[in-house]
C-alpha cells in the first residue's frame, strides 16, 4: 500500500511546490543506514514535565485528556523542537491510549502510572476486550496532521507501547515492580495470554499505522518491561506479538518503494538486542546499561543504533557529560547509522538547557569529528 501522496516521507521534486520532505532528513538517513551531514538527535521523553512551557498548557488538563486533544497534543509535540533544536519531533502520546480509545477502563494516577479498572487474568476477560476502530483513532490522526503541518522537513516518529508492557499492565491492573501476575498467567494458562498479547499488539498497530498514514515519518515500539524476561520466554511468548506490530506498518511504501523506518527499544540487557532487531526492527535503539560498541557488535554493524547516553549524566557537569557523550559518539560511527538519544527517557527534573546545550554538542561533533 502507497503513503499518501503528500506524505512527508515521499521524495518530492526542487521545482515541486508540495511540502518539504523527510526523506533526506538525518534522521531518516541515520535508519535508513546512509550517510548525513551529522548524527541526528531526539530524546525520549523530550516532550512532556522537564519543559515550563508543557506544564503551562497542561494545567488543570489530565494526562489523557491532553493525548486525545489535538490541539494540545501537536502543540506538546512541538515543544522540545522549537526549545532544542532536535532532529526529529515523537509523538505525545502515551502506550495506553490506544487502550483507552477502545473504551477499555484505564486512568494515568499521577504520581503511579496506568490503572485499570478491573485486572484481564481470563479468557473471558480477554474476550470483553473491546475492538478499536479507525473512527476512534480520529483525533490521533487529526493531532499527527497538525503536528506535520508545523514540522516541514523535520520527521515525526510514531509512537506505540509493545504488546508485553501493555498486557503485563493489564494484568496487574496497573504498575508492578516484578510482573509476577503477568509472568505467572504466560506459564500457567498460555493460550490465555497468547491471546492477550496478540490483543495487545493488534491495538499498537492500529495506533501505529494511524501515525504513519497521518504523516509520521518512523515509528519507534516501545517496551518498558521486557528486562523482566529471559531471552528464551521472549522468544516464545512475546516476540511474535512484536513482530505483529512492526509487520503492521511494513505495507506502507513511499512512491519510491520505501518503507518507513521502524525502531525498536527495549529496558533490557544485551543478550537481548538480537531478539529486538528480529522482531522485525529497521534499527534498534540501546539502553544506557549496555556499552554502544558492545552493541554494535552483537548487532552487526550493518544495523543501525540509537542511544544510548545515561539519563543520569543529564545532571552531572557538563565536561563529564559531553566527553561520554562523545564516547557514544564515536562508538556509533562503526554502525550503518547512528541516532543519538538517551539510553532511556528524560528525567522530569531535567535542565531543559542542558537538553539544549547537548543537541548543539552532538551538532558540532559530527562537524568537527567525522
Amino acid at each position: 500500500m502507497s503513503l499518501p501522496a503528500a506524505h512527508p516521507l515521499n521524495p518530492v521534486s526542487p521545482a515541486s511546490n508540495a511540502p518539504a520532505s523527510t526523506a533526506d532528513s538525518a534522521l531518516v538517513r541515520a535508519l535508513r543506514g546512509e550517510s548525513s551531514a551529522h548524527v541526528p538527535v531526539w530524546f525520549m521523553r523530550q516532550a512532556g514535565r522537564s519543559l515550563p512551557e508543557y506544564r503551562t498548557v497542561r494545567e488543570g488538563v489530565a494526562m489523557l485528556d491532553a493525548c486525545l486533544r489535538p490541539d494540545l497534543a501537536a502543540e506538546i509535540t512541538l515543544q522540545p523542537v522549537r526549545r532544542h533544536h532536535v532532529d526529529a519531533a515523537v509523538f505525545f502520546s502515551d502506550i495506553v491510549v490506544p487502550l483507552k480509545l477502545a473504551g477499555v477502563d484505564v486512568d494515568i494516577v499521577p504520581g503511579r502510572g496506568p490503572v485499570f479498572g478491573s485486572p484481564v487474568r481470563t479468557a473471558a476477560a480477554v474476550d470483553a476486550l473491546p475492538e478499536l476502530t479507525a473512527d476512534q483513532l480520529a483525533p490521533i490522526a487529526e493531532a499527527v496532521r497538525l503536528t506535520v503541518a508545523e514540522l516541514g522537513g523535520t520527521p515525526l516518529i510514531g509512537f506505540a507501547g509493545a504488546p508485553f508492557t501493555l498486557a503485563a499492565y493489564l494484568v496487574e491492573g496497573g504498575p508492578s515492580k516484578d510482573h509476577l501476575a503477568a509472568r505467572a498467567l504466560m506459564f500457567a494458562e498460555p493460550e490465555v495470554w497468547e491471546r492477550l498479547v496478540m490483543k495487545m499488539a493488534d491495538y499498537s498497530a492500529a495506533f501505529l499505522r494511524a501515525q504513519v498514514l497521518a504523516g509520521a515519518s518512523t515509528v519507534q515500539l516501545f517496551d518498558s518491561w521486557v528486562g523482566s524476561l529471559a531471552p528464551a520466554v521472549y522468544r516464545a511468548h512475546v516476540r511474535p506479538a512484536s513482530a505483529r506490530v512492526l509487520a503492521s506498518v511494513a505495507d506502507l511504501r513511499t512512491v519510491d518503494a520505501r518503507s518507513v523506518p521502524r525502531i525498536h527499544f527495549g529496558l533490557a540487557g544485551p543478550e537481548m538486542l538480537c531478539d529486538l532487531r528480529d522482531a522485525g526492527a529497521d534499527a534498534v535503539g540501546v539502553d544506557y546499561r549496555t556499552e554502544l560498541a558492545d552493541a554494535i557488535d552483537r548487532l552487526g554493524l550493518d544495523v543501525p543504533v540509537q542511544g544510548n547516553l545515561d539519563p543520569a549524566l543529564l545532571g552531572a557537569p557538563s565536561a563529564v557529560r559531553e566527553a561520554a557523550a562523545d564516547r557514544i559518539l564515536a562508538a556509533g560511527q562503526r554502525a550503518a547509522g547512528h541516532v543519538f538519544n538517551l539510553g532511556h527517557g528524560v528525567p522530569p527534573t531535567t535542565d531543559p538547557d542542558v537538553l539544549t546545550r547537548l543537541v548543539a554538542h552532538v551538532h558540532a561533533w559530527e562537524a568537527t569529528e567525522r
